[in-house]
């Protein structure tokens, strides 16, 4: 299984990114998928999720209403389109696959994770 994300990048505060991620080795669609996020000061943390159904999403409260989470099951591909930045939004980025409803939370839930794709934002 390959988790590959991309998009990551330099903006200023109050700017848009698009991340993306690609899946492979897996029957994507029936899998969740989840971005978590990462800082050198902070454990790592959820921050958006879509389940396999694409009927349903979920959102860190940080992130309401700025964030939202896409994915595209004849692709294989995630997405999570980002507006409106803040200089707290800067962490490494990962995606990753749950083989579960809901869409799931908590990080043990997810089984598989690619690498992360480093969003700065700067103030």
């Amino acid at each position: 299984v390959q988790l590959q994300a991309s998009g990551g990048g330099l903006v200023h505060s109050g700017g848009s990114l698009r991340l993306s991620c690609a899946a492979s080795g897996l029957r994507f669609s029936r899998y969740s998928m989840g971005w978590f996020r990462q800082t050198p000061t902070k454990e790592r943390e959820f921050v958006a999720a879509i389940s396999y159904t694409i009927t349903t999403t979920g959102y860190a409260d940080s992130v309401k209403g700025r964030f939202t989470i896409s994915r595209d099951n004849a692709e294989n591909m995630v997405y999570l389109q980002m507006n409106n930045l803040k200089p707290e939004d800067t962490a490494l980025y990962y995606c990753a696959a749950a083989l579960a409803g809901g869409p799931p939370k908590p990080q043990h839930e997810y089984a598989y994770w690619g690498k992360g794709t480093l969003v700065t934002v700067s103030s």
